[in-house]
């Protein structure tokens, strides 16, 4: 019965994931869509939420290479308990949570694997980690698959600017916009295929290491059709904080640019999916966004962004992996520990919430830009620097007076 109830416990949590996992990667399919005009914000996440729940159907290849690849289990393996599971996905759900909130595009993917493997080490020892298949089809790919897709991208981007004369021609770009909701659809079908099925694969590891599955299968048709559920909902709801970064602050996005960056990433996600590589999709479609600011004479580039997207992108997997640890080490104690780990994360996550309610982004006002509140900070400083200085001076100009006389 207890094992029952833990059970029950981390598919619940799992299904927690699998939604922040949807409204975090929303911009991964639309940012670049809604920052073009091509598509309405609500229409936007409409299309990515019907196509994601469809994409979950597709291929369970990613979802194999979770449940009996990175993790040892089994006969063969180390055993994995449900605890540990548990506390691999408060590690990845809080992770998802800080970066939303920060507004960065980081890798739910690799916040995932990074609590699950933390947990493992502390619960189970190194030898539960196969760092093998983490090698080859988690850090491999996450290297490789933003440059390829920027690459892919910035060709694509110069090809299309090239073929419209620089795009000087006004409505030029309306093919392009039209295009996109093509385009857009892919990568959101192809979000569905790959993210979708992660949470697929944790599930069925729990499954298995309770006894309550045989080792070596895949996910079965509940478990596809919550995960699809799940994941499309968050889609919805919508990652808005993090669709004004994609979509406005990594570069100035135009329609040409958008559908090149939105086909260069389905390609390579549906294409990695197929090879059971769970890579990041955030990684992808940001570096298919950098190509594509590259792709076009005289587009800019922010790169303090870049950088800042950049090192999220490093210290997710550790990050998650410490929270993932510390979870599994106070939760496998006792059930105290386990109830502590609860209220903690449950207090965490709605503290991250209550903290994004004080400056909201919504449908209404994701395309407006960031640094016009900045800029007007920056006037509002300029202003008080300049009256600061003007009293300095009068009262200088008071003091050399009195002394005159």
């Amino acid at each position: 019965m207890e094992v029952l109830v833990t059970v029950l416990l981390v598919i619940v949590v799992a299904l927690v994931f699998d939604f922040t996992n949807g409204f975090h990667d929303t911009a991964n399919a639309m940012a670049t869509s809604v920052a073009t005009g091509a598509l309405k914000p609500r229409v936007a996440v409409t299309i990515s939420a019907v196509l994601n729940l469809a994409g979950a159907f597709l291929s369970t290849e990613v979802a194999k290479t979770i449940s009996g690849g990175i993790i040892n289990e089994g006969e063969n393996g180390v055993d994995i308990t449900p605890i540990m599971i548990f506390a691999g996905l408060v590690g990845a759900v809080l992770w998802n949570l800080t970066t939303w909130y920060l507004g960065l595009p980081s890798s739910s993917t690799h916040a995932l694997f990074g609590g699950l493997i933390g947990a493992a080490i502390i619960g189970a020892g190194f030898n539960a980690v196969n760092f093998g298949v983490v090698l080859t089809n988690v850090l491999i790919p996450a290297l490789l698959s933003p440059l390829v897709a920027g690459a892919v991208a910035l060709v694509a981007t110069y090809a299309a600017y090239r073929l419209t004369q620089q795009a000087k021609a006004r409505g030029s770009d309306a093919g392009f916009r039209h295009g996109q909701t093509v385009s857009a659809s892919l990568v959101s079908l192809a979000h569905g295929t790959n993210d979708a099925q992660k949470t697929m694969g944790v599930i069925t590891l729990t499954l298995i290491s309770a006894g309550y599955q045989d080792s070596g299968s895949g996910p079965q048709f509940w478990v596809i059709l919550s995960c699809g559920f799940a994941i499309a909902l968050g889609t919805y709801l919508g990652g808005w904080r993090i669709m004004r970064t994609v979509g406005k602050k990594i570069t100035d996005i135009h329609a040409p640019q958008g559908f090149a960056a939105e086909t260069s990433s389905a390609a390579t996600i549906l294409i990695s999916s197929h090879l059971g590589f769970a890579l990041s999709t955030t990684q992808v479609t940001s570096g298919a966004v950098v190509g594509a600011g590259l792709g076009k004479k005289l587009a800019t580039v922010h790169w303090g962004i870049v950088g800042r997207i950049a090192t999220g992108w490093l210290v997710t997997l550790p990050a998650a992996a410490l929270v993932g640890g510390l979870a599994a080490w106070a939760a496998s104690s006792s059930i105290a520990g386990l109830v502590i780990v609860i209220v903690l994360a449950l207090a965490a996550g709605l503290g991250l919430v209550l903290l994004a309610r004080r400056h909201p982004v919504t449908h209404e006002n994701v395309n407006e830009e960031a640094e016009k509140s900045e800029d007007a900070a920056g006037s509002d400083g300029d202003d008080d620097h300049l009256a600061a200085q003007t009293t300095a001076a009068q009262t200088g100009a008071a003091r050399t007076t009195g002394e005159d006389a």
